[in-house]
């Protein structure tokens, strides 16, 4: 059984992290690199699934879904399936979060950096991984368009390159770049959260 405190500090921890990556969304929307806006999210879900466990990461996974589709950024898709859109990019962002989580538990005690790089890797692998996935499932042939109106016949190469491409080097940079940062966050929550 958790201690009221430590039971409190999860509460109020997760909602600052949703906060953060409800701000984070909106704002990085307004941030592209290609055809769609970079998910400067990932940090923030990486962060809160290591201090919150898989469940947080998950959550704050859901939540950076839920913005997507709410703000808009979703809209090319929602036109030309609505259902497929809606599974897809809430999916990427809950498995996002959640393997992230999974992979921060399940080697944090042999070493917290390598527990840290390894899920800030996983988190933005698994999001353009999911994404890739239901663009070949729900919307090929609006992407084959696509391609063809860009110059390019292959729309598999369309979607890693004009898609996925700069904004997956991107988001993954950042995470990586920041790990020693996220760790400290980490140090500063879980030295936080044994006070309560």
């Amino acid at each position: 059984m958790q201690k009221a405190g430590t039971k409190t500090w999860n509460m109020v921890g997760l909602a600052l992290m949703t906060a953060i990556v409800v701000v984070l969304q909106l704002v990085g929307a307004t941030i592209r690199f290609g055809t769609f806006s970079v998910s400067l999210v990932l940090v923030p879900i990486v962060v809160g699934a290591a201090i919150f466990g898989s469940t947080g990461g998950a959550w704050l996974g859901f939540v950076f879904g839920a913005v997507v589709l709410l703000s808009g950024d979703a809209a090319p898709f929602l036109t030309v399936n609505a259902a497929g859109t809606i599974l897809t990019v809430l999916l990427k962002g809950t498995l996002a979060g959640l393997l992230a989580g999974l992979v921060y538990e399940s080697l944090e005690k042999v070493n917290r950096y390598l527990a840290v790089i390894v899920a800030a890797v996983v988190c933005p692998v698994v999001n353009s991984g999911i994404f890739y996935i239901g663009c070949r499932l729900f919307f090929m042939d609006t992407i084959k368009e696509w391609a063809a109106a860009a110059g390019s016949e292959n729309a598999a190469l369309y979607i890693i390159v004009g898609l996925i491409g700069l904004n997956f080097v991107f988001e993954l940079l950042v995470n990586v770049i920041l790990s020693p940062v996220i760790v400290r966050i980490i140090d500063l929550g879980k030295k936080h959260r044994r006070k309560a």
